[in-house]
């Protein structure tokens, strides 16, 4: 076996990239195309963070993030077909409903346009408590429903939402969702530069300021750099995994106003013929804030994909899978009849809330505290920077908002290099 910790104490880098998903990559490539060399530490075994594809029964599941939203302009879009991946521009499931659903057309309508008309009254809301719970129709039929799709939005109950920052999200956002057949988890872990040095299963316990940039102490060794780019969820920022300089409070306070929601996902196989058309769509009890979301035979594969967030997706958190099996499976049983019980059998289940190196899906800033995304977004001391979703001022809870968020990172980990000199003849900025 190498001698990791000699390797990493005796290079030093331009940068060093904490954390291996869509921000870290970003931040990467961007290093990359303008000469800076980089290291990236990765605290799990594989690139891609919340960006996560596995064959599961012959078919390319995205464990994570998986649509491509606001498709227009989201930069994964053009990564994807510069590399050769396809890309699909065809509508999402949820805008075609399964055909044996059409006696509920009427509720579905209803619990819409109640979905709506919160969404209007939220405006009125930020000026304000900026808490998405009061928008709320009081005794409201469809407000379970509410619920639950706010709860696939953020990942929390709506107490929990800041109304400014779920409607900077909702303005900026230009409704074009598209596909990766491939999977996004696989475009994603793909996109690094071959030019980055890799780091996979090595996390960083600690960073301190230097006086000519930083250093970054693992259980394999101690390296040093100008500038690190931390990319680490809010969850993993907010605690107390990685032993930060002194005087990084106030982002750990910023990271804290910006909780992980809850958002899981359940895969169940379709083992033989049933009423399951493809690329179709469902959705649970409309009145049960729980309800997942049902995207039946993507692609035409053999498989159910169940979302559920918020309240649904802390069944999995707390009980565990076979409880969130035996909830989707009993949702289905109600939709379609009794006979899709011996067609559908348990494939997998994600449990982002439980893994310790993220701690949930995606951030959802508190009521009154939206503004805590600009200030964690601020670099420390010139010597620290940081990157994610969470940082995102508009596309937060998204990949191309966090790849975004890590080019940010990097051109400021630049300009702060070539400030300080350090590049010399080879300032990545002088080219530019």
């Amino acid at each position: 076996m190498p001698d990791l910790s000699y390797n990493l104490m005796a290079t030093q880098f331009d940068v060093i990239i904490i954390g291996g998903g869509a921000a870290g990559i970003g931040a990467a490539r961007r290093l990359a195309a303008h000469g800076a060399s980089a290291l990236l530490l990765e605290a799990s075994s594989r690139l891609g963070g919340r960006a996560f594809t596995q064959d599961l029964g012959g078919n390319p599941l995205d464990l994570g993030c998986e649509w491509l939203h606001s498709g227009d302009r989201n930069a994964w879009v053009g990564i994807a077909e510069a590399a050769g991946f396809p890309v699909d521009r065809s509508d999402p499931p949820w805008a075609k409903a399964h055909p044996s659903l059409d006696e509920d057309k009427n509720d579905n309508e209803a619990a819409w346009r109640a979905y709506g008309s919160w969404e209007e009254r939220l405006r009125a809301v930020t000026s304000g408590s900026d808490r998405a719970s009061d928008a709320l129709e009081p005794g409201g039929p469809w407000n379970g429903y509410v619920r639950a799709i706010a709860g696939f939005m953020s990942g929390a109950a709506l107490e929990q939402i800041s109304t400014t920052d779920y409607l900077a999200y909702d303005d900026a956002s230009t409704g074009k969702n598209w596909n990766l057949p491939l999977g996004y988890g696989t475009l994603v872990a793909a996109s690094l530069p071959t030019s980055t040095a890799l780091r996979l299963a090595t996390p960083a316990e600690r960073i301190d300021v230097t006086a000519d940039g930083v250093a970054v102490t693992t259980r394999a060794g101690t390296v040093r750099a100008g500038a690190a780019i931390l990319t680490v969820s809010t969850a993993v920022l907010a605690g107390d995994a990685i032993r930060l300089p002194s005087g990084v409070d106030p982002w750990r306070e910023a990271a804290a106003a910006l909780p992980l929601g809850r958002n899981e996902k359940i895969f169940l196989e379709i083992g033989r013929d049933a009423a399951f058309e493809p690329d179709t769509h469902a959705y649970g009890n409309l009145h049960d804030l729980r309800s997942a979301s049902y995207s039946i035979r993507p692609k035409g594969w053999s498989v159910i994909e169940a979302f559920l967030g918020g309240d649904g997706a802390r069944i999995l958190e707390e009980e565990g899978p076979a409880a969130g099996f035996a909830y989707v499976s009993a949702q289905l049983v109600e939709l379609f009849g009794s006979e899709v019980a011996t067609a559908i059998r348990p494939l997998a289940a994600t449990s982002w809330s439980r893994m310790a190196s993220i701690g949930g899906a995606y951030s959802c800033a508190l009521p009154g505290r939206s503004q805590a995304r600009a200030r964690l977004a601020q670099p420390f001391e010139d010597r620290l920077f940081f990157a994610g979703e969470a940082t995102h001022p508009l596309d937060f809870t998204t990949a191309h908002g966090a790849h975004d968020s890590g080019q940010r990172a990097a051109d400021e980990a630049l300009a702060a290099l070539r400030d300080r000199h350090r590049l010399g003849e080879r300032d990545p900025l002088a080219a530019a």
